[in-house]
């Protein structure tokens, strides 16, 4: 046979298993990529948000300086309050052994809870106090019982501006703001709804504890002494609690680790 009769059937037999290939991989399923494992989120990462709520507050006063004379111990009585509040905090958390979470916040409440009670010791007057703007520094500790819900508990310092004054009605006879320094602790719920986002809601108890304050005359009823005069020292006892509720965004969430296969 000639070189060109060889060459020619080495072509067609080339061609008939290209063809024949062709139609088996045509009759195979599409095989489609195996998708990516998304791996649990992560608290790790720094945070800022907002909130909102209701405070109540507890505080009870007595004399114990007039004029500022030292006296002996009267009491003043106490009252209760409650109000809307709202505010911001921003902190930082990080995520170890798999579900445990440990953090630090900053956290800022803006509103005014107003309480007032009859002085019983000297009728006519009434006795209004304010508890306003509260600051907290915090640890807390929380437990991740699911991949997007955390537990928490929470500890701290705790300041708040106030104010006392006593009122002739009505008339203000004399009044001081002053700050107040306590301990707070608390707990929540805080829920990752998606990448960056959780929303949470909250407990907190705060203690101021007990201050002496010097009440200032307004020099507008007769008897307390000419404005600016020291009228009374009370010994003023605050303490206060809020529900929240709030959302918080991380600057660097902690991102998942992406695998391909």
């Amino acid at each position: 046979m000639s070189r060109s009769y060889h060459v020619i059937s080495a072509m067609a037999v080339v061609a008939s298993l290209f063809d024949t290939g062709v139609t088996f991989a045509a009759g195979l399923p599409y095989a489609k990529a195996a998708p990516r494992y998304q791996a649990p989120p992560s608290w790790s990462g720094c945070y800022i948000g907002g909130n909102i709520g209701a405070g109540w507050d507890d505080t009870h006063s007595g004399g114990v300086g007039l004029f500022g004379v030292p006296q002996p111990y009267q009491d003043f009585g106490g009252s209760n309050g409650s109000g809307f509040i709202g505010g911001g905090q921003i902190g930082c958390d990080y995520q170890f052994a798999s579900h445990w979470v440990v953090g630090i916040q900053g956290k800022a409440e803006f509103g005014t809870i107003n309480t007032s009670n009859l002085v019983a010791a000297f009728p006519g007057i009434t006795a209004a106090y304010q508890l306003k703007n509260t600051e907290t520094l915090t640890a807390r500790i929380g437990y991740a019982f699911a991949p997007s819900v955390l537990a928490y508990l929470k500890r701290g310092a705790a300041w708040s501006n106030a104010n006392a004054a006593a009122l002739a009605e009505p008339v203000t006879a004399e009044s001081s703001d002053f700050t107040m320094t306590g301990y707070t602790v608390g707990g929540g719920l805080e829920w990752m709804f998606a990448p960056g986002w959780s929303v949470f809601s909250e407990y907190n108890y705060t203690d101021f504890g007990t201050k002496n304050v010097n009440l200032y005359s307004t020099g507008l009823v007769a008897g307390f002494g000419a404005a600016g005069v020291v009228a009374d020292t009370i010994a003023m006892r605050i303490r206060s609690q809020e529900v929240i509720l709030g959302a918080n965004y991380k600057f660097n969430w902690g991102s998942p680790v992406v695998a391909r296969y």
